[in-house]
């Protein structure tokens, strides 16, 4: 896969579609999670002709149910879902299943580009469980034959509170000796908005929040913003991230 760079780019010009774009339709699918809903509003925005799917619409990606319906005529295919679980096993195969069953309706509607949100550095962490499960699903989309692109974005900063919870132990923070990236929820959606208007890279592009921040203090944020005053950051170099260990740079932009 060819890897490149991009910044973060502000959000969609309120003065409405640049008529220099031309429109699509493009099938978001994942649409009610955090991304999805935003990269809807987002492509809307831009005056592209939007189907927006997932469970509550009718749209399965584990049994296929409503992909025939929602990919026809369809010239993208956005693809911005989650595992409801992240146990080994199981994260492993919602995403394996979901990109065989898209990629399948996808070719069979003649969609000419597959675009999905991943992780910066995944390929580095294989001993996590859901980032071994995300670089299966970026193999099955790579190896499809179907253009595409894979956006892979640092942590989202809505989850630093989520993270520094997820390695909190009684009243210790435990962190690794590793940089963080947050980025904000909008600046994903937006670049995997222009991404899905945009011609398929047929390989990866990484974007990135606008600083690099250790966890420690990424944790002592978090806490001050909750008012928590009775737990202690530990930097700890055996601590995890969701089960992959960490080098300084595993979980930011080259550059």
């Amino acid at each position: 896969m060819i890897e490149g760079t991009s910044q973060p780019q502000s959000s969609p010009d309120p003065r409405g579609p640049d008529p220099r774009i031309p429109r699509m339709k493009i099938t978001v699918v994942g649409a009610s999670g955090l991304i999805g809903s935003k990269v809807v509003e987002s492509l809307k925005h831009e005056g592209h002709d939007v189907v927006a799917s997932s469970r509550s619409s009718g749209v399965d990606v584990l049994t296929g149910a409503g992909l025939t319906d929602a990919l026809a005529g369809a010239d993208a295919l956005v693809d911005v879902t989650n595992s409801p679980s992240f146990e080994t096993d199981a994260v492993m195969a919602f995403f394996t299943t979901s990109a065989t069953n898209l990629m399948e309706a996808a070719r069979v509607a003649g969609v000419g580009h597959y675009v999905a949100l991943s992780i910066v550095g995944v390929d580095g962490l294989q001993d996590g469980g859901y980032f071994r499960a995300k670089v299966a699903q970026e193999k099955i989309i790579s190896e499809s034959g179907i253009p595409y692109s894979i956006v892979r974005a640092t942590q989202f900063a809505e989850f630093a509170d989520a993270i520094t919870e997820s390695m909190t132990v009684e009243n210790e923070v435990r962190v690794p000796d590793a940089l963080i990236q947050p980025i904000p929820a909008d600046e994903v959606a937006a670049a995997v908005a222009r991404a899905a208007a945009g011609k398929p890279l047929n390989g990866v592009v990484d974007v990135g929040g606008p600083h690099k921040i250790t966890f420690e203090q990424m944790a002592r944020d978090a806490l001050a913003r909750k008012g928590d005053g009775t737990k202690t950051v530990v930097v700890d170099p055996e601590a995890r991230y969701y089960g992959a260990a960490l080098g300084t740079r595993s979980l930011v932009t080259p550059n």
